[in-house]
């Protein structure tokens, strides 16, 4: 169960990063909606992680947890902010990708 908890607080990182990308480019009341959102889902992504770490040891849950929210926000980065998708970039996504699963057979 604990290992649902930590998905979502990497998703929540993930939407977390994306509100901040979405802020950058408004200003007035459509900037603080975004912050909020930010600002929400931190609270959230954090108090979801520290659920996770009850069971799933912190070396293994927290590299898990950024990893999630890395690999989502260089996702969104390229698909929603069309950031470039160069070779190496998605290269060190699979490197990290292929980490992560790692860490999570060995616990």
């Amino acid at each position: 169960m604990n290992w649902i908890v930590l998905v979502v607080a990497g998703l929540c990182e993930v939407g977390f990063t994306y509100s901040l990308g979405r802020a950058k480019g408004v200003t007035g009341a459509d900037w603080w909606t975004w912050i909020t959102a930010f600002a929400v889902l931190y609270v959230l992504s954090a108090v979801f992680l520290a659920k996770a770490t009850q069971t799933i040891p912190i070396g293994t849950a927290y590299p898990v947890w950024t990893g999630i929210g890395a690999v989502g926000a260089v996702v969104i980065g390229i698909l929603i902010f069309h950031e470039p998708a160069t070779f190496w970039r998605l290269f060190f996504l699979t490197t990290l990708i292929g980490s992560i699963i790692g860490l999570k057979s060995l616990s």
